[in-house]
């Protein structure tokens, strides 16, 4: 470790359901924002070191599993410059300061380069908008605390300084950031209140591009609630509380009522239906051009202030038109 490093210091307490006998780079995966890839080049690198209470600090294999007590320190190196380029690409900034911002990103637009969108991300667009922002996201995402599918529409708070950033990824794991999404399902949900969906995710068996609900996946909870019944969709709130990937997607299509323009986990589920239903059905898909979900609320501490930051971002245009058209019932 050098001076420079960040220090993650984390313990497996008595009562973490997922403290006993897993993967050790799973684990620091699921209470950190690093990957499981970036955890097992820190640890090749030594960067990462475990104890027992009272014992001495060692450098884990690679078979090392987690228990109870056990403690884990994990040094990130800082970010190294890359060639990112700021380009003047719209972007919609609800609340800014000195610490954070705040956006409402569009649909269609990618948050981070990767392969095949190495510009016209969120970042990109940021470099260019923001004044500075916090590398320790990684190279390739500076300041970018969480995320949202390129189709997904809505509210991100990105870090401004090391400090935010830390601040709001801790907050993330003690799901002390509370995020709220609404979205359009095929069929109706029969509940009363509030549905609280607890199924594990991890990638498909059968197609590694995709996410599903797995025995052995990470543990992902979501909290759903009606907010609209239309002629046989409904519009939903959806509360995180962990934030998988493609969690509201995979969780709604596991009970049966897929993301209404998903074309992943939900494709073709209006051709399925019969009668009047079927026409309607066609008639709304035909009107929604994308995934019918949006990011719509966002509420967090200030890292600096401890002020409780809320924030509300309509139904955009796209969506807010099919969402009248199935209103009025026709």
């Amino acid at each position: 470790m050098t001076d420079s490093d960040s220090l993650h210091r984390l313990r497996v307490d008595a009562d973490d359901p997922e403290g006993a006998g897993g993967r050790l780079d799973a684990w620091i995966a699921s209470r950190t924002e690093l990957s499981r890839t970036r955890l097992q080049k820190l640890l090749a690198e030594e960067r990462i070191r475990v104890r027992w209470p009272g014992g001495e600090w060692r450098v884990p294999k690679k078979s090392d599993t987690v228990a109870p007590g056990l403690e884990i320190e994990v040094a990130v190196p800082p970010a190294q410059p890359v060639d990112l380029v700021a380009q003047d690409l719209p972007l919609t900034i609800v609340y800014e300061d000195e610490e954070l911002a705040v956006v409402d990103k569009a649909a269609g637009m990618v948050v981070h380069p990767a392969p095949g969108h190495r510009d016209g991300t969120l970042v990109n667009a940021l470099l260019h908008h923001l004044r500075d922002l916090s590398g320790v996201g990684g190279r390739l995402r500076p300041g970018i605390v969480h995320r949202l599918d390129r189709d997904t529409s809505g509210l991100l708070v990105v870090a401004k300084t090391d400090r935010a950033h830390h601040a709001l990824s801790d907050a993330l794991r003690r799901r002390e950031v509370r995020r709220i999404y609404r979205a359009a399902t095929w069929g109706h949900l029969d509940l009363e209140g509030t549905l609280r969906i607890d199924r594990p995710i991890g990638r498909d068996p059968r197609d590694r591009k995709k996410m599903a609900v797995v025995e052995g996946g990470r543990r992902a909870i979501s909290r759903v609630r009606v907010r609209e019944r239309w002629r046989t969709a409904d519009l939903l709130d959806v509360a995180l509380q962990t934030g998988r990937t493609h969690q509201i997607r995979v969780h709604l299509a596991s009970v049966g009522h897929p993301v209404v323009g998903d074309a992943v986990y939900g494709a073709g589920r209006e051709r399925g239906m019969s009668g009047p239903a079927r026409s309607w059905a066609l008639a709304l898909a035909a009107r929604v051009p994308r995934q019918f979900l949006h990011a719509a609320r966002l509420a967090f501490d200030h890292p600096a202030s401890g002020r409780r930051m809320r924030f509300e971002a309509p139904l955009p245009a796209d969506l807010a038109r099919a969402a009248e058209w199935a209103r009025g019932g026709a």
